[in-house]
């Protein structure tokens, strides 16, 4: 899979109305596909064009950020609104091909000067506030996720500096109409958080895909590696493992497939194409799924991530603190705080060791013990939490093999 080129003529850095771009494609599974832009990516947009009209005194209708990703957006401002000693703007929501409930909005973004040099960036109208531990930000904070905090904070010092006053500093206030109409199409009142969408993304770019189009690729992905001569087979279900294994074991992001949610029908391949052994790398907030028997981790196949981890805790916990372990954990949304929970009554190495045992279990019995399965679960900050009984022995050989 790859993407397509986007080129950008004649744009500038004050964000002149003078640049031309054409459309960022990926193709999957044969399939031209429009790619978009992450609301984290609209923001940031959105925040540097009203600073620079604020600095200049004069509208802009244009303004382009380099994305994560490496990419450039180029990003239309509307509804521009002059306050008394702020500026505010918009950009709409593309999301390309892959079109989610937060596509066509407007992110908005309202900015004014400090005096102190500090760059503080909040949420107003439209956006969600954190309710609920284990979350990207903390209890209180708007739900404004790291990277795109990131994205603001650069582009709002970028500009800042182009214009000799990076002492004076900026306030930024992230809003977005009718974000607590469509936060209800979301999953945020279920992960407590209230009142608003999320501004979200870790590469500022949306890549569609089908779930076709995803299964070709994983498919493809195996076989490459099969045609490797790759005895034991590495999968991860997304970035964050590949990130894991690069920071933890020093092992290339090549070297795993990324299986998405799609566990099982990616075990399944593993067994087509003749793998006998495979390594199943990933967070505790997905493989906890696995754990409980689930195939497939999109949550619109069911969550029960702290049911199973009530189940497992249940196995190790006294009677006369189980229940109160129970109530802790039911409460939880997010298995990064579940973990803290159960650590905090003195069981973490057993439940999560048996955790790990359930995972392969589940995943053998899958591939009627045509293939051997080990896993290791990493949990918040991206460090080690538990691991199978042969996995460090599967880990041995695949850096082994390379």
């Amino acid at each position: 899979m790859s993407l397509g080129a986007l080129r950008v003529t004649g744009d500038s850095p004050s964000g002149t109305n003078e640049g031309k771009m054409e459309e960022l494609y990926t193709v999957k599974d044969d399939k031209k596909l429009r790619c978009g832009y992450t609301t984290g990516s609209c923001a940031a947009a959105a925040a540097k064009a009203a600073l620079i009209m604020l600095l200049k005194g004069e509208e802009i209708h244009q303004v382009s950020i380099i994305t994560p990703k490496g990419v450039t957006y180029v990003a239309e401002i509307v509804d521009i609104k002059k306050e008394d000693g702020s500026i505010s703007c918009s950009v709409i929501k593309d999301g390309g091909d892959d079109i989610d409930a937060t596509d066509g909005m407007q992110i908005r973004a309202s900015v004014s000067l400090r005096d102190d040099g500090e760059i503080v960036i909040d949420g107003g109208s439209g956006i969600g506030r954190i309710t609920k531990p284990g979350l990207d930000q903390p209890i209180g904070e708007a739900a404004i996720n790291s990277v795109p905090r990131k994205m603001i904070r650069e582009n709002i010092k970028e500009v800042l500096e182009a214009n000799g006053v990076i002492e004076r500093g900026a306030t930024v206030i992230i809003t977005a109409p009718k974000g607590e109409e469509i936060a209800q199409k979301t999953f945020n009142p279920k992960l407590g958080i209230l009142g608003g969408i999320s501004i979200l993304g870790t590469t500022g770019i949306v890549e569609p895909m089908s779930d076709e189009g995803i299964l070709g690729t994983i498919r493809a992905q195996i076989n490459m590696q099969k045609a490797l001569g790759k005895k034991v087979l590495l999968i991860a279900p997304g970035n964050y493992g590949l990130k894991f294994l690069k920071d933890e074991y020093g092992i290339d992001e090549d070297r795993a497939v990324l299986c998405s949610n799609f566990v099982y029908d990616t075990l399944k391949f593993a067994e087509n194409a003749g793998f006998e052994q495979l390594l199943f790398v990933g967070h505790l907030g997905k493989l906890v799924k696995v754990a409980g028997g689930i195939k497939n981790t999109h949550s619109k196949y069911g969550d029960h991530r702290m049911e199973i981890l009530i189940d497992t805790a249940k196995e190790f916990a006294a009677d006369n603190e189980f229940d109160a372990l129970k109530a802790e954990l039911s409460e939880c949304v997010m298995t990064d705080e579940a973990l803290r929970i159960i650590d905090s009554y003195g069981y973490k190495e057993k439940v999560f060791y048996r955790l790990a045992e359930k995972i392969r279990e589940n995943m053998e019995s899958w591939a009627e013990r045509e293939v051997r399965a080990e896993t290791i679960i990493f949990a918040d900050g991206y460090s080690f939490l538990s691991e199978s009984t042969g996995a460090k022995e599967m880990l041995q050989k695949i850096k082994g093999e390379d």
